[in-house]
C-alpha cells in the first residue's frame, strides 16, 4: 500500500512538473516577446534621451528629475525604464511650463472664458496650452504603456524562472519517491515493514 502512495504521488509530482515546464515555456516566449516589442516600438520613434548638458542647462527639470534622466543621458529611448523617465522626468516637467501647472481638463474652463471671443490673444494662447497639453498627455500615455508592457514582461521572465525551478524541484522530489516506493516494494516482499 505504501509503495502504491508513494507511485501515485511521485507520478502527479511528474504531471505538476510537466505543467510547470510547459508555464514556464510560454512565460518566457512572453517575456522575451514583449521585450521585443517594447525594444521595437519605442526604437521606431527614434527618441534619443536628453544629453547630460541638455539636463543640465534645463531649467524646466528638478534636481531629482536631472538625476532619473542621468542615467540615460543621451542614449536611444528602447526600453520601459527609459520611457518612464522620459515621460515623467521630461515631457511632463515641460508640459507643467508650458501650461503653468495647468492640466488639459483644467484649460478646458479657462478656454471657454478666453474664447468668449475666439480671436483674441488670449483664446489663442490657451488653446496653444491645450493643445500642448493633450499632446504632452498622449505621448506620455504612450510612453507610459510602454513602460507597463515592459514591467509585465520582465514580471513574466521572473515566473518562467520560478515555474522551471518549480519544475525541478518536483522532478527531483518524485525520483526522490519512486526511488522510496521501490525500496518500500522490494521490503514489503522480503516481509519487513517498513514507516
Amino acid at each position: 500500500m505504501r509503495a502504491a502512495l508513494d507511485r501515485l504521488i511521485s507520478w502527479t509530482g511528474i504531471l505538476l512538473a510537466l505543467v510547470l515546464l510547459v508555464a514556464g515555456g510560454l512565460l518566457t516566449w512572453a517575456s522575451m516577446f514583449i521585450g521585443d516589442q517594447v525594444d521595437q516600438q519605442l526604437s521606431d520613434q527614434e527618441i534619443v534621451m536628453p544629453t547630460e548638458e541638455a539636463i543640465d542647462a534645463d531649467e524646466a527639470l528638478t534636481d531629482e528629475d536631472r538625476d532619473a534622466l542621468r542615467e540615460f543621458a543621451g542614449e536611444p529611448l528602447d526600453n520601459g525604464p527609459k520611457a518612464k523617465a522620459y515621460a515623467d522626468n521630461y515631457i511632463l516637467r515641460h508640459m507643467e511650463a508650458a501650461t503653468g501647472g495647468e492640466t488639459y481638463n483644467s484649460l478646458g474652463a479657462v478656454q471657454r472664458e478666453a474664447c468668449a471671443d475666439p480671436e483674441s490673444e488670449e483664446c489663442a494662447q490657451v488653446n496653444a496650452q491645450r493643445d500642448t497639453a493633450f499632446k504632452g498627455n498622449t505621448l506620455r500615455g504612450l510612453l507610459l504603456y510602454g513602460y507597463a508592457f515592459a514591467t509585465m514582461g520582465t514580471i513574466a521572465g521572473y515566473a518562467a524562472i520560478g515555474a522551471f525551478v518549480g519544475a525541478v524541484l518536483l522532478l527531483i522530489l518524485a525520483g526522490l519517491g519512486m526511488r522510496h516506493a521501490k525500496r518500500a516494494e522490494e521490503e514489503r516482499k522480503a516481509g519487513v515493514t517498513t514507516v
